[in-house]
């Protein structure tokens, strides 16, 4: 009883803050799934990286639809290149009318995740959603992935993502639902998706054998596990610092946002997909050509799909990134003019 008051609560809480907050942004799957403030009042998702960018992104998409949110990320003071802390995010959060736990945590350390996953069920006392949306970024040949680099990568996304399922599946399991979405790309038997990028696909497709694992061991459990990977440059920290092309050539995170939101409250049967984002929001919600607009970055222009690209080994091996102080070398000379002509 106590939990149906709760959520009655939060429920005509998320109503009220609805009416004075811009809905818009998220609009499009809202309107396609004709989800109402409140519709998942008292669930709890622990969404890792989600200081900034699509981790944000996807915290606020389901506060607003009065889910409670443990924002898991190592920031907890703000930097000059890298606005955005857990704390920032949670007033943000809580400014939505619903809860939030933020937790310092690296995922390289398996007990600061334990002790995550805890102070999430003793807060909020159940767990119901995780999105593995925290991973680092190489796209270097073999040969210039050097071995602390090939380390810090498997152990933030692999291994990371695996340890952060593997602690929340008994507390799902324990109230059978279960949603679960990595932030990684199909596995792909193309040889050229490999150029440049085979320590990062090793980790990044470890991610998304993960997401395979659980719906294959939780199959009929009402817990589901999915991947989602953009098909085109997402405006980011990552994207500005990176210099990925020029902006035209990107779409917003709120598209990330809006399939995670549509797998969030997708059947539980719908589970073991490795999905690209538009293709997933077309296909599965019958989102138009004119709802994509809403995602580009430029509202005149629609961005080239780069990112699905690659997944089928078609060009960007071309594409050097790492580390921001080597930026100058990665990109070479003229290598910028390159890219934007490229795509």
């Amino acid at each position: 009883l106590g939990y149906l008051k709760q959520n009655m609560t939060i429920r005509q809480n998320i109503t009220k803050t609805s009416s004075s907050q811009n809905m818009d942004k998220f609009s499009n799957i809202e309107r396609k799934m004709n989800l109402k403030p409140g519709h998942l009042a008292g669930r709890v998702a622990i969404i890792s990286g989600a200081s900034r960018g699509i981790g944000r992104e996807c915290a606020l998409a389901l506060a607003r639809l009065g889910c409670h949110i443990v924002v898991a990320a190592k920031t907890i003071e703000p930097h000059p290149t890298l606005p955005g802390t857990i704390f920032t995010v949670a007033e943000e959060i809580r400014a939505l009318g619903v809860q939030a736990l933020p937790f310092q945590v690296d995922l390289r350390d398996d007990k600061k995740i334990e002790e995550c996953i805890a102070a999430a069920v003793k807060k909020f006392g159940r767990i119901d959603i995780l999105i593995n949306n925290a991973s680092a970024l190489w796209w270097q040949d073999i040969v210039d992935t050097p071995a602390r680099k090939y380390d810090l990568i498997t152990s933030i996304n692999a291994r990371g993502t695996f340890l952060m399922t593997r602690a929340c599946l008994p507390h799902m399991e324990k109230n059978n639902f279960g949603r679960i979405i990595n932030m990684s790309p199909p596995i792909s038997n193309k040889i050229g998706a490999f150029a440049g990028r085979t320590a990062y696909n090793i980790s990044k497709m470890g991610m998304t054998m993960v997401a395979l694992g659980v719906a294959a061991e939780y199959d009929s459990k009402n817990i589901s596990a999915n991947t989602m990977w953009p098909a085109t440059v997402i405006e980011s920290l990552a994207s500005k610092n990176f210099k990925m092309g020029a902006t035209d050539m990107w779409r917003k995170a709120n598209i990330i946002a809006d399939a995670t939101v549509g797998l969030v409250c997708d059947e539980g049967t719908f589970s073991g997909n490795m999905l690209i984002d538009d293709e997933y929001l077309e296909q599965r919600w019958n989102l138009n050509s004119d709802d994509m607009i809403k995602y580009r970055y430029n509202p005149d222009v629609e961005p080239p799909r780069l990112l699905a690209a690659a997944e089928e080994g078609e060009g960007s091996s071309f594409i050097k990134r790492g580390e921001v102080g080597r930026l100058g070398r990665d990109m070479g000379m003229n290598a910028e003019a390159k890219l934007n002509a490229k795509l």
